[in-house]
């Protein structure tokens, strides 16, 4: 097969939602039809007792909840499909955020009972900030819930995008017969209870009478009625306009059941986009460029806890990766060869020897890397968009057991390496601060330094509002700044300069009084 052709089999995507919505459930069901599982587990369930492959963390399995991106390759049809199943609590949004800045394109999983919920418009504005195209998969039709016309209506006013059913669903809850196919004009009925991955039947035809033998008359009318809504009311499909982030096509299911993840794979495949162009500061990296880049998004500690390894998440952009090769790390300057890079499903891995614009490889990492670097054949790059956001919320970290210190110090280090929180060393009193979005990852950090490090912490209030990045052009003044504030001075994991705002009015004051000083609210300026 040619690099080219490559390049256009792949397809990167994130799986996107509330909490609760059924990403994870949905994307084990993607896994079962790609073959690349056997049987699918459950997010939090007393029957099935093997857990969902992409929540493969030990505390993940105890929540029921995702708090980290876990990334899953395999073959389906001629295509190489790379999911990210990312974290749909707020906590954990930032993770989220990174996630979506290396992939091509988006599949939104909403609830029908619950419809659009306030994290799904966040993430729905970070995609929008990159006009990636994003698909809609409307779940839990097996349960009671809304009429799908109000949920697409919430869609488009909640979400700010353009909606094109390319599925409709029959009833819902206990009334659910089934979802036609509009894309390939197939009808697919639903057997309660029934875990299936059969074809459908095909209805070239909505109005042949024999429909209402499988249905029934009064749905298959529905149905015929809705179908002409739809004609009415929605724009045709038009592919151009998805690729650029405009027009969302939207399908219905139950994940849980396996019902309507065929219809979805099948069109996603057909008109999302292969690997696009990667903006960094210096140009726009084109994926079929022949030399290699790639960057960073991800850094993920213990991926197997008995060999304390640490793994760097880099999403190839341009060229081909070859094992056993010096690319250039671009921040450090220098030459590196990787012997053991991977592919991934979830914690399983496999070494590779080469890998494409698209792919999400694992590079062992002893601590070269960081969230955002760049890898290249020579070419200085820097790819945009990896920020860490300013904490809202900050507890002093302090060691539970005197006897486990290099252990603790050794967690934090590395935890902190991978972005889910930021540390701060206060420059008055020398104590650690750490600093998060949701108050969840406090008892994640807790949890992951005594399972993972043996270290066992206690956390500490602290009363603060902000912390902001500083820098200044005007020496004297920034000097001046740092003495009268001495007390709400630390320094980041980087050793640059961080102001520790006790309350908004605080914050007002300081920006006001010292002008040349610059504030910032992202690490990344």
């Amino acid at each position: 097969m040619t690099f080219e052709q490559e390049i256009k089999r792949r397809r990167t995507f994130a799986i996107i939602s509330h909490p609760d919505a059924g990403k994870t459930t949905l994307t084990e069901k993607l896994l079962l039809f790609g073959g690349a599982i056997h049987v699918a587990g459950a997010v939090k369930s007393n029957k099935i007792k093997k857990t969902a492959t992409s929540d493969f963390m030990e505390i993940e399995k105890q929540r029921g909840i995702s708090v980290a991106t876990s990334v899953m390759g395999f073959d389906y049809e001629g295509y190489k499909v790379n999911i990210l199943d990312t974290p749909g609590h707020e906590d954990f949004a930032e993770d989220t955020y990174r996630t979506l800045t290396a992939v091509d394109s988006v599949i939104i999983v909403i609830d029908v009972a619950k419809g659009v919920e306030k994290q799904t418009r966040r993430l729905m504005e970070v995609c929008r900030m990159r006009n990636t195209p994003v698909m809609v998969f409307i779940n839990k039709l097996d349960r009671p819930g809304r009429d799908p016309f109000d949920v697409l209506d919430e869609i488009e006013e909640e979400l700010k995008l353009k909606v094109r059913p390319l599925a409709w669903p029959m009833g819902s809850g206990g009334e659910f017969k089934g979802v036609y196919n509009i894309y390939e004009e197939n009808l697919y009925l639903f057997s309660p209870g029934k875990q299936t991955l059969e074809e459908g039947i095909e209805f070239k035809d909505i109005n042949d009478p024999l429909l209402g033998e499988y249905v029934s008359q009064s749905a298959a009318s529905t149905l015929r009625e809705e179908l002409e809504l739809i004609q009415g009311v929605y724009p045709a499909f038009d592919n151009k306009a998805y690729l650029k982030g405009e027009l969302a096509p939207v399908f219905f299911g139950s994940a849980l059941n396996n019902f309507g993840v065929r219809e979805l794979l099948h069109a996603f495949l057909k008109i999302a986009p292969s690997p696009r162009p990667s903006l960094a500061e210096e140009r726009m990296v084109d994926p079929y460029e022949k030399k290699l880049s790639g960057f960073v998004f991800k850094i993920h500690a213990n991926m197997d806890p008995n060999h304390r390894n640490r793994l760097a998440f880099v999403k190839i952009c341009s060229g081909r990766f070859e094992r056993n090769t010096n690319y250039s790390h671009v921040r450090l300057g220098k030459q590196i060869k990787f012997s053991s890079p991977t592919a991934f499903m979830a914690e399983k891995k496999s070494i590779i020897d080469e890998a494409f614009p698209g792919d999400i490889i694992g590079i062992p990492d002893s601590g070269n890397f960081k969230i955002g670097d760049s890898l290249s054949e020579g070419e200085v790059l820097n790819f945009k968009g990896l920020p860490s956001f300013s904490p809202e919320l900050f507890r002093y970290i302090e060691n539970a057991d005197p006897m486990k210190s290099k252990q603790l110090a050794k967690g934090i280090d590395q935890l902190m390496d991978e972005g889910v929180a930021q540390l701060f060393v206060h420059q008055f009193n020398g104590r650690k601060i750490i600093g998060t979005v949701g108050v969840l990852q406090f008892e994640v950090i807790q949890y992951r330094l005594l399972h993972e490090y043996g270290a066992s912490c206690r956390y500490e209030p602290i009363n603060l509002y902000k912390a902001c990045w500083i820098r200044s052009n005007d020496k004297k003044e920034l000097e001046d700044f740092k003495k009268r504030k001495v007390q709400y001075m630390a320094k980041d994991k980087s050793n640059r300069d961080v102001f520790l705002a006790e309350s908004s009015y605080m914050l007002q004051m300081a920006q006001e009084g010292f002008k040349n000083i610059e504030f910032f609210f992202t690490s990344e300026f």
